[in-house]
């Protein structure tokens, strides 16, 4: 049954009850039918809070209870007549006021506690190198990056160490990365979590390596070092250069394609081309073409260390 259909038939069965059983005065049953919606709006707040706040808001609860009997007994030792006639006329309120203390404290610093109180390989550590480049929005829009980001507060601290730098191109990355996170944090789909944990280390590599493997995170980056780091300390690395590496067009020898010689190459004669995700390509005799777009014929693909070549003929 939808969940809707039991909500209204809730909402529906306190005023028919209170009606049936209790009174048919109608103030009884708008009673009854403010007791549903009480019941209906607890149970839709209870389902969008993940258990963990309500376990730190019950902990904030006793906090101010256990204040709360400290300070009786404190009175109850050492207090004058008047300060206990006081007592006995506010404890009530000052009770309250306790527990809205304590709840309210654990409310404010809920995001540090919960932070430290879950670990698994759907937290995603968020580098500096993916914060600057941005394409992470992307795939947290398209829901292709799933489970909750964490965002180090050394590394948004590194952002605005350069949002603060005379180098122009410096600032412009830390400004560019202080907005990707911004918007990380509006998105609706994923949820983002700031940590405080600053584990120990020589350099930012180290530091995000080491808050990934204390919490049995995955690190998302396109930093090659921390690729590297992270293999040897066994750490699951998501990076996106190898992503957008992977989703390269595959184009075969012999295959032919339709390609806008851009300029002129190295050796005499040769045209050079791109695909559209970049992939260079050098075509032979293509210099003749320039400023046009020519039906090439690949023979050759070399893959290295700083991307993939393609060498094609013109047909």
């Amino acid at each position: 049954m939808p969940i809707w259909i039991f909500r209204i038939c809730t909402l529906a069965a306190f005023p028919l009850l209170v009606y049936q059983y209790i009174s048919r005065d109608w103030f009884f049953v708008l009673g009854g039918l403010l007791c549903g919606a009480i019941l209906l709006a607890g149970e839709v707040l209870f389902k969008r809070m993940r258990l963990i706040k309500i376990m730190i808001g019950c902990t904030g609860f006793m906090i101010g209870y256990v204040l709360f009997l400290l300070l009786e007994a404190a009175l109850g030792s050492f207090g004058t007549p008047d300060m206990l006639n006081f007592w006995v006329s506010y404890d009530k309120k000052v009770q309250l006021g306790c527990l809205i203390f304590g709840v309210l404290i654990s409310i404010i610093k809920a995001r540090d506690l919960e932070g430290l109180s879950y670990t698994g390989h759907h937290l995603k550590v968020v580098d500096l190198t993916a914060l600057v480049d941005g394409r992470i929005i992307d795939l947290c829009e398209i829901n292709f990056l799933s489970g909750v980001v964490v965002l180090p507060v050394f590394v948004m601290d590194e952002l605005q160490k350069m949002v603060s730098s005379k180098d122009p191109l410096e600032r412009a990355k830390g400004r560019r990365g202080m907005d990707v996170a911004s918007r990380l944090q509006e998105l609706k789909d994923i949820e983002v979590r700031i940590t405080n944990k600053n584990p120990k280390g020589a350099s930012m590599e180290e530091k995000i390596v080491a808050l990934a493997k204390s919490l049995k995170a995955e690190i998302v980056t396109l930093d090659f070092n921390i690729n590297k780091l992270a293999t040897l300390k066994k750490v699951t690395v998501k990076n996106i250069a190898d992503l957008t590496t992977a989703l390269k067009p595959v184009v075969l020898p012999g295959e032919t394609m339709s390609l806008f010689i851009m300029k002129d190459g190295k050796e005499k004669e040769q045209g050079i081309g791109y695909l559209d995700d970049g992939t260079m390509v050098v075509v032979e005799e293509g210099r003749k073409h320039i400023g046009k777009r020519t039906e090439v014929s690949v023979y050759s693909i070399l893959q290295t260390s700083s991307g993939r070549m393609i060498f094609a003929k013109v047909k």
